[in-house]
Parts: C-alpha cells; structure tokens; sequence
C-alpha cells in the first residue's frame, strides 16, 4: 500500500467535481423543462432525486473504500458517473434522463466521500478543520465554474450542450486520477461489519446534529440552484446571465472560507462558528424573502453563501472524530445520513418553489440545531 500524500491540487479537483456537476446543469433546468415538456416542479424534482442516488452512492463508495481501497474507489466511481452521463446525452424521454441522472448521481458520489475520507487519513485534529478550510477557499470557485460554464453550454447548445461537458469532465478527472492518485488507506484500517456501526452511529446526537446541519446549509446553497433559475427567467434574465451569478456567489464563498480560516487562526472554536454561521443565514435567508421581486435578493443571499463557507468545515472536521479507525464507512453512514436530508429539502423546495421562504425556513432550524450542540 502507498501511504503517500495526495497531490493537494488533485484533491481539490475531486472535491469539487461533485459540485460542479452540479452547478453546471442548474442552467439547464428552464431548458430540460421546454424540451421534455415538464413543469418547472419537476424539473427541479431531478436535483431531489440527484441527492437520493447521491446518498446510496456515498454509502457504497464509502463502505468500497475501506474494503477494497481509496483509489479502485475512485477509479470505479468515476466511470460510474461517465456511464451515467453518456445516457444523459442519448435520453429521449423524461423518464430516461431521471435514470440517467440517478447513476451519474451514483457516481459523482464518490467525488465527495472518498476525497474527505483521504483527507482524514492524511491530516489530524485542528490541522485537518485547517485543511477542510483550505479546500473551503478553494471550493468557492466551483460556483463559477459550474455556473458560468453551464450558462453558456446552455445557452449555445441546450442541456445538451451541458451534459457533453459533463462528458469531458468524467474523462479528464478518470484519465488523471489513474495516473496520480495514490493509495492512502491506513493500514490499521478496521473492516467492521456495516450494521453494529450503523447502530452505534444512530445512538449518536451529535452526529444526527451534525448531519441536519450539513443538509440544512447545502439545501440553502442548492435550493438557490434549483430555484433562482426560475426567478431569473421571471425577471426577464437569461440562462448565461443566471450563469454569471455563480460568480458573486463565489466572492462570497471565497469571504465566508477566509474569514473562517481567519477566525480559526484567532483561536475561535468550531461550535461557536457554527453557531454564528446559523444565525447569519438565518438573517440573510430572512432578507432574500423580502427581497426576491427583484435582482437585489443576491445581496443577502451572498450572505448566506458567507454562512456555508463557514459552518460547513467546522461540521464535516469535527463530525467523525470518534470514528477515525472506520472512517471510510463511518463517513459513508454519515453521508447517507445528510445527503437523505438533503434529498427531503431539495424535495420540499420544488414544492414551495420559493427560495426566500426555503431559507428562512433552514436558518431557523439551523440556529435550533447549533444551539443544542454540546459544549
């Protein structure tokens, strides 16, 4: 086995690959609904689903990654997803491109799992919440990327135009993982059966609390994705002009990861960040409900973007500090856990169809959950 470091600019590009696919098909949503003859609700209904395969894939990459490895992992989960988005491509049906979008989901789950379980191999205690900020700074230009790039696939060529970038993407991130992603499982892995984990993992309150506050913050971020696509068009804007927005929201992201490592650095511990970062949100989620007639909702939602850049490392580098000698499937089992969370928000914002309401909605419960989280 190779206990070799990671190439640190490969891991960011596998974190953020689950991200940008999906970012960069939000632009596609008024697209897909014209084309297959759907309903904006059930156009946006392919992000629930997305995250409800996204969910069983982090359980089975998470579980592979202890059995068999971080890297075959990976490799298997990339051409999982590549598969995925190929039937993506040749769908006719709206039933077709639901199936699709569900193995892709499959696949580009492993993006998100295995990355953060090499991390937690590779870096321990207050340097790994560092890390997990690092990548934070890094990650804010995933937005742009995603949405800027998908607006004008969109644009210029239709969801169609989208999924061939996807295409892409899987061949470029399979073809370099295969040439550097080294081994890092430890050797003193434990292979435990699934199910006593799970049990005890299930008696944990921390660990549910932690898992509604990572689904809570990612249903604010990916509700402005499933959403805004909508107000945009209600507003008289384009796809590639929703496109562009991924970029304030990055500035944002780029300032909530900085300030989050700045605060760190000042000796500010996790709890309270995320206690701070629950009632921004819950402020700016409050904003963007009295603001959304208009194009100066992106304000406060910059806010709450700030809020995820700071809540979601704190989260993720303190969730599984009990769990290091199974961390593959420990995170797998928690990844099940928010990710099924998220489903059920992303779920429930096609419903409403209204992000103000969905945001203020997640920041209340947020700042509960933060409040109950142990001292």
């Amino acid at each position: 086995m190779n206990n070799r470091l990671p190439p640190r600019w490969l891991v960011v590009g596998l974190m953020m690959f689950p991200q940008i696919v999906e970012t960069i098909y939000s632009p596609a949503l008024t697209h897909i609904a014209s084309q297959f003859r759907v309903s904006d609700g059930q156009a946006s209904q392919t992000l629930s689903v997305y995250f409800l395969a996204f969910a069983v894939g982090v359980v089975c990459w998470g579980r592979l990654c202890d059995l068999i490895g971080r890297r075959p992992a990976m490799l298997a989960g990339l051409l999982t997803y590549g598969f995925g988005t190929l039937l993506a491509l040749l769908a006719t049906q709206f039933e077709t491109l639901l199936a699709a979008r569900v193995i892709l989901a499959f696949g580009a789950a492993v993006g998100s799992v295995v990355t953060q379980t090499m991390l937690r191999d590779s870096y321990q205690g207050s340097e790994l919440a560092r890390v997990f900020s690092v990548m934070g700074v890094a990650l804010s230009i995933s937005p742009v990327l995603g949405l800027v790039s998908g607006g004008l696939l969109a644009e210029q060529f239709g969801y169609l135009g989208v999924f061939s970038g996807l295409m892409v993407l899987a061949v470029v991130l399979g073809l370099i993982a295969s040439w550097r992603l080294p081994e890092t499982r430890p050797e003193t892995t434990t292979r435990i059966a699934l199910w006593p984990l799970a049990c005890r993992m299930v008696r944990d309150g921390g660990l549910w609390r932690s898992a509604l506050l990572v689904a809570l913050f990612n249903t604010m971020l990916f509700g402005y994705y499933s959403l805004a696509p909508f107000l945009f068009a209600g507003l008289g804007l384009s796809a590639s002009e929703f496109g562009y927005s991924g970029a304030v929201l990055a500035v944002a992201t780029l300032l909530g990861s900085l300030l989050n490592k700045h605060l760190l650095g000042k000796g500010r511990q996790s709890l309270s960040l995320i206690r701070l970062a629950a009632s921004l949100a819950l402020g700016a989620g409050v904003a963007v409900w009295a603001s959304q007639g208009s194009l100066w909702f992106l304000l406060p939602m910059m806010g709450v973007v700030v809020a995820f850049g700071i809540a979601i490392p704190n989260v993720l580098s303190q969730a599984l500090l009990a769990y290091r000698e199974v961390a593959g499937s420990a995170g797998a089992l928690f990844g099940l856990a928010y990710y099924l969370l998220l489903s059920l928000g992303l779920a429930m914002a096609a419903l409403v169809q209204d992000l103000g309401l969905l945001l203020a909605g997640c920041g209340v419960l947020a700042v509960l959950c933060s409040g109950r989280r142990s001292t």
